[in-house]
């Protein structure tokens, strides 16, 4: 499946807050089109949790794994005028323009790793973890799985927290795209993971050929939001640093993979904690 090819539609109706978050995403209608769950560019989290979004997402699927589709989300000023929140109106007027959206998957419900275990295959859960270590992502705990099950299948969803590198360039040389994951240590599927190892040539060729196309699709209303002060010339510019660190870290691939396998034979030594029974 090609990986740069996101849809734009127009979001037509405000539905529903998804308030499990903090960057208080809807569930938006765009018609015809249907419904897609709506990250927003005036959230707190701002235009670069819908880069990390856009990019990881598109990377996942580069990599075969499974991921709502992908769209951008045209909200215009109109949109949303009726509804009565102060803070949700608050960040529609911020968010004219391009958004991003996740197809919304109708009847899924979270992963819960004590009961849906057995729906992640070995395979999945080693790629996933290899993935997650690749592009930073501190959303895939206990705690907060960002997985969905739909169909009695995961499907990957909310990747903004990723690329957290991206929130300050300037402190981001070499030796840091390089490094290792230390939160890789609390991945939901860190300990169902398999050999790390021997699939990292794998997972690095689907995505070396990937980086550019997927760059390509980020819009530059996106890259070049000045929100929180302008930090590039050009959308060029700013694909270049994006791909010089993603690209860097690819080629290191073998430290974060280390990281991660270190971490899991830590894990398993740890000894089970028992289940305490609720009163």
């Amino acid at each position: 499946m090609p990986t740069t090819d996101l849809a734009r539609f127009d979001a037509t109706r405000y539905l529903q807050p998804l308030r499990e978050g903090g960057s208080l995403p809807a569930v938006v209608d765009t018609g015809a089109d249907g419904l897609f769950v709506v990250k927003f560019r005036g959230a707190g989290q701002g235009p670069k949790a819908l880069i990390a979004e856009l990019i990881v997402g598109m990377l996942a699927r580069a990599a075969a794994l499974p991921t709502p589709e992908l769209a951008l989300i045209d909200v215009g000023p109109a949109f949303g005028r009726s509804e009565p929140d102060p803070e949700i109106q608050e960040i529609l007027k911020k968010s004219h323009g391009i958004n991003v959206g996740l197809r919304y998957l109708d009847g899924a419900f979270n992963f819960d790793a004590s009961a849906a275990r057995e729906l992640v295959s070995a395979e999945l859960a080693t790629r996933l973890v290899w993935f997650d270590a690749f592009v930073t992502n501190p959303d895939r705990t206990h705690r907060n799985p960002n997985l969905l099950v739909w169909r009695r299948e995961p499907w990957l969803i909310d990747h903004g927290a990723a690329l957290y590198a991206h929130h300050d360039w300037q402190s981001v040389d070499a030796a840091r795209a390089r490094g290792a994951f230390p939160l890789i240590k609390s991945h939901v599927l860190l300990e169902e993971s398999g050999d790390l190892r021997a699939i990292d040539g794998e997972m690095r060729a689907a995505l070396a050929p990937a980086i550019d196309d997927v760059l390509r699709a980020v819009p530059d209303e996106l890259l070049l939001d000045s929100v929180n002060g302008r930090e590039f010339a050009t959308g060029d510019d700013a694909r270049a640093r994006y791909r010089g660190y993603l690209t860097t870290r690819l080629d290191a691939s073998a430290g974060f993979v280390d990281a991660a396998i270190e971490a899991r034979e830590a894990l398993r030594r740890e000894p089970r904690r028992r289940l305490q029974a609720r009163r």
